[in-house]
């Protein structure tokens, strides 16, 4: 582990054992409907104490170039800034933990990546890591560094991550296994009942009149249902989860425009399943 990863690692996981394990609704004064955005669509703002400036949590999303939309706003730009600043703003409202205040994207090829003890990868359906950005995400996991994976849908977006991940990790032993409902990291702050499954807000507004349909058709037989699988290093710490079938950045980025998509999807199950993972992630 690098000396800047194992610092940060100390700092966070130190703050984060002292997490709150509320609820949601309790911050809500009430149950008054107020998400992180504003009515008019403004996204929400805070400040830390510039002495301790770097002893923060930032949430890190990868820039990448491949997958049809690339660097344009869409691909790996996919529900941002939204999701990362209302995460990252909940997640400090809710534990003890600061949070980088704005948003941040990064290359897997930047020498920074490594002040970074967690990244995240969206939307992987159509990903292609160019030969460098496998040998940076390999260094920087069995560095200590942690990866999220999420939003994509169906067995031929599995397959093409499926694939990519094994140009990381081609080893047998770093397999990606599935994540039982009894893994700690579905229970580690929130007690999640089930694996959520998280629509973008056009299926999660309509579930609530169509049976509760909360997957996003189009993309094959097999999306009903969720996935959370992993991949560990030589030590059994988990490097990487992988959400697949589900979309917590939408649950993140909508939650102040849609109040049912918010009460159901946002608040049950996208923000208690992020605040787990950076809590599993960080002291594990």
């Amino acid at each position: 582990m690098t000396p800047n990863l194992k610092r940060t690692l100390t700092v966070i996981g130190v703050l984060l054992l002292t997490a709150a394990t509320v609820c949601l609704a309790q911050r809500r004064g009430g149950g008054r409907f107020r998400g992180a955005q504003e009515s008019n669509g403004s996204l929400p703002v805070w400040s830390n104490d510039p002495e301790f400036e770097k002893d923060v949590f930032t949430f890190a999303r990868i820039r990448y170039s491949s997958g049809g939309r690339g660097y344009g706003r869409g691909g790996w730009y996919t529900d941002a800034p939204d999701a990362d600043l209302n995460f990252g703003f909940r997640l400090q409202q809710l534990t003890a933990l600061k949070v980088y205040p704005h948003e941040k994207d990064i290359e897997l090829t930047d020498p920074a990546l490594f002040d970074f003890p967690f990244i995240y990868i969206v939307e992987p359906g159509s990903l292609e890591f160019r030969d460098d950005e496998v040998k940076a995400l390999r260094r920087y996991l069995l560095c200590g560094g942690f990866l999220m994976i999420d939003d994509f849908w169906g067995e031929y977006e599995w397959q093409n991550l499926y694939d990519q991940m094994k140009r990381v990790f081609p080893e047998p032993a770093r397999e990606p296994q599935e994540l039982p409902l009894d893994h700690p990291i579905f229970h580690c702050v929130f007690d999640l009942k089930e694996k959520p499954q998280i629509p973008n807000f056009e299926v999660g507004e309509q579930s609530q009149y169509n049976g509760g349909i909360t997957w996003e058709r189009g993309h094959g037989p097999g999306v009903e249902t969720p996935h959370y699988r992993a991949i560990y290093d030589d030590k059994g710490r988990m490097m990487v989860i992988i959400c697949h079938n589900t979309d917590n950045g939408d649950g993140w980025e909508r939650e102040g425009v849609y109040e049912f998509y918010f009460r159901e999807f946002s608040e049950k199950k996208a923000y208690p399943l992020g605040i787990n993972i950076i809590f599993y992630a960080m002291t594990h």
